[in-house]
Formats: C-alpha cells, structure tokens, sequence
C-alpha cells in the first residue's frame, strides 16, 4: 500500500500537508503516516526529571497525533498510521523511511516567504540520502491552499 509520510510540525503549513496527503490517499487508495518528533532531552543529571518530561511530551504527541489520525480518516477513508520518534529530525525521518518500504512520498507543506525549517532540511540533505539507497519524492504543498482547491487538483 502506498504511504504518504507527513511531519506532524507545529506549522502553519503542516495543515495544508495533512489535507493534501489524505485526500491523495483516498484518491489512490493510500493511507498517511504521521511522524512527530520530539526533541532530545538533556537532563543527564536529573533521570527523574528527564523521565518525567519525556512522558508528558509523549502523551501530547499520542492525544495531538490521535486527533490528527481522526482528521486525515474523514478525508482519505482511513486513520493515519502514527509514528513519534525522539531525537534529531533528520534521522527521525531516515530510519522510518529505511523501515517502511511502503512510504513512498514525504507531503510537506510551505509558505510563500519563508520555507521553513523541514523545506530547509530536505533541500540541504537531499531526500535521497534520507531514503537510504532509494529515492523518495517530496510534494511540497503552498501552506494556504485550501481544501477546495485540494480536491480539484485530485
């Protein structure tokens, strides 16, 4: 089954992405994947602090991505697979691009002046090198696009 990989940001833009991902989804039968990653945590000194912070940023990816998952179904006829990961974006996405074979497009969103720091990490990168040994097409999607506008590309 083809899987369109969407970066669960806090962007403006991302909203747009999700949109675009699951209405392509349901048009090709496809289903989205949502991955949200959480930044690293520096309190070696504090394991119990650390723990604690780490729980309470997985419980609001878990209750953010679970709302998401919801959203993307209404549009595409399925839930959005959920993946978080914890750590630096770039290999967040590398090793869930190298685990799931399936995922065959990265749907990000961007505004008109400014790209963003995810346009800004897939262009210096390069997706090839994200992929592992395969290419991985990125459809970058205008953050303002509405859904009417979604639908009549479809």
């Amino acid at each position: 089954m083809r899987k369109f990989l969407v970066i669960a940001d806090d962007s403006v833009e991302f909203r747009a992405a999700l949109s675009y991902a699951s209405v392509r989804a349901r048009v090709t039968q496809g289903m989205v994947t949502l991955l949200r990653v959480l930044p690293p945590t520096d309190y070696s000194q504090w394991a119990g602090v650390r723990d604690e912070i780490e729980r309470e940023q997985r419980e609001e990816a878990e209750t953010l991505l679970s709302t998401l998952s919801d959203e993307a179904a209404v549009k595409s006829g399925r839930p959005a697979e959920i993946i978080i990961k914890t750590g630096q974006m770039k290999d967040a996405i590398r090793e869930v691009l190298i685990a799931d074979r399936d995922i065959k497009i990265i749907v990000i969103g961007a505004s008109g002046g400014n790209p963003g720091p995810l346009v800004n990490l897939l262009v210096r990168e390069g997706v090839g090198t994200l992929g592992g040994t395969r290419p991985v097409p990125v459809t970058v999607v205008p953050g303002d696009i509405s859904d009417e506008a979604i639908e009549e590309l479809m």
